[in-house]
């Protein structure tokens, strides 16, 4: 069913094109690559060996990596396939 403008299956491609953007993002993100470190790089802590060898080139320790994954990041862009003041632009 298309609502006002908007063509048949148009709320569909525009969820997997956001989903494909971010898919984009993600393989473009710098992998860890080359030597392990034997300490955090940034609190010192030595980093196991299990994840040194799990993991090429790891640079922090778990809790160093689990806090930065889990902090707020400003992502550039906005996304303005979905609004509706850019089709009326």
């Amino acid at each position: 069913m298309a609502g006002g403008w908007a063509k048949d299956g148009a709320v569909s491609e525009q969820i997997e094109a956001t989903i494909n953007d971010e898919l984009a993002r993600m393989k473009a993100r710098k992998q860890t690559t080359g030597a392990s470190l034997t300490h955090c790089a940034e609190c010192e802590e030595p980093i196991p060996e299990a994840r040194r060898m799990a993991i090429s080139g790891v640079k922090l320790c778990i809790d160093c990596m689990t806090e930065r994954d889990t902090a707020q990041r400003a992502r550039g862009g906005i996304n303005r396939r979905g609004s509706k003041d850019s089709q009326l632009k």
